[in-house]
């Protein structure tokens, strides 16, 4: 997801990006081989999309005041998520949170500028990504 604005400004960033670390589901996924710092999924978990937080575009706990997109889905789309350092360092205002390349959806819907790809493939190119490695995205 990105930041609060309208649809039709959503999209995904441009550039050259590494991944953070992993956040899974470990009720759905039993086995996680990465080289990145993995964070299992809680019930509890979200990532704040409210530019007026200071904790936008980072990981927060629920129940929490400000706007939140939650992790812990119904659907499978966030059963693995890497998060992507695109406006982490700094985090500017209004730029745009919660990039992530996660799972596509059986219907290959668009995202709301993150990066999806089917689960087969993210399993099988996750024991490859390592804090060096980059993303591009053009």
């Amino acid at each position: 997801m990105a930041s609060k604005k309208k649809e039709g400004d959503l999209k995904t960033p441009k550039g050259r990006f590494k991944f953070e670390f992993l956040l899974f589901r470990k009720d759905r996924i039993k086995k996680v081989y990465s080289k990145l710092k993995k964070i299992k999924i809680s019930k509890n978990m979200g990532w704040c999309d409210d530019p007026e937080s200071p904790s936008y575009n980072r990981l927060v706990k629920f129940p929490f005041q400000k706007s939140a997109e939650k992790l812990f889905l119904k659907k499978r789309n966030y059963d693995l998520i890497l998060v992507i350092n695109f406006n982490r360092k700094p985090v500017i205002k209004n730029r745009g949170s919660a990039i992530f390349l996660h799972l596509i959806d059986k219907r290959f819907s668009p995202t709301k500028g993150c990066v999806a790809i089917k689960k087969k493939d993210f399993i099988k190119i996750l024991p490859l990504i390592t804090k060096k490695t980059k993303l591009f995205i053009y």
